[in-house]
């Protein structure tokens, strides 16, 4: 099952057959098992990873990250504040972490505006919010698994006499 997992992270357009060839199951036994993940949600989407900066699009999206210090609520903890903030179509990503903030959020925006407005009048505004910490992401280099950045250019330094 593992194997097969990973066969599909790395690439989720494989093929029943590709795979079965791959991990010498038979073909019936790999669809079987893929189809048991679905339905356990075990994959829970199959996506294509997409380089904006390679695309030409008028409308180019803002990306954030933001770092939230909450107040966990009685008996429900992160869970309840978690649940309204991922429900916002403007969040890509959250998370519960450890260290000096409580969830990390990541966001997508039309113009640095709408982002700063959905910080300051929807996120900061929730009651369990302490405070926020708004960092813009200017360039992808790598994101899942993929990197972003042409390596075939020659990166080599000049050596002068």
């Amino acid at each position: 099952m593992q194997e097969i997992l990973d066969l599909l992270q790395n690439d989720a357009r494989l093929t029943a057959d590709e795979i079965a060839a791959m991990t010498r199951k038979p073909v019936a036994e790999v669809k079987e098992i893929i189809a048991n993940l679905e339905k356990e949600g075990v994959i829970l989407k199959y996506s294509a990873i997409v380089n904006a900066q390679k695309i030409q699009s008028e409308h180019e999206l803002v990306r954030a990250v933001i770092e939230i210090q909450v107040t966990p609520e009685r008996e429900h903890g992160f869970d309840a504040l978690a649940d309204r903030i991922y429900r916002f179509p403007q969040v890509k990503s959250l998370y519960l972490m450890s260290g000096g903030y409580d969830l990390q959020v990541i966001i997508e925006g039309k113009t640095l505006h709408e982002v700063a407005f959905f910080v300051s009048e929807k996120l900061a505004t929730l009651n369990g919010v302490k405070s926020t910490k708004t960092h813009f992401v200017l360039k992808t280099y790598k994101e899942n698994d993929v990197v972003y950045v042409d390596q075939k250019k020659d990166r080599r330094e000049g050596v002068t006499a």
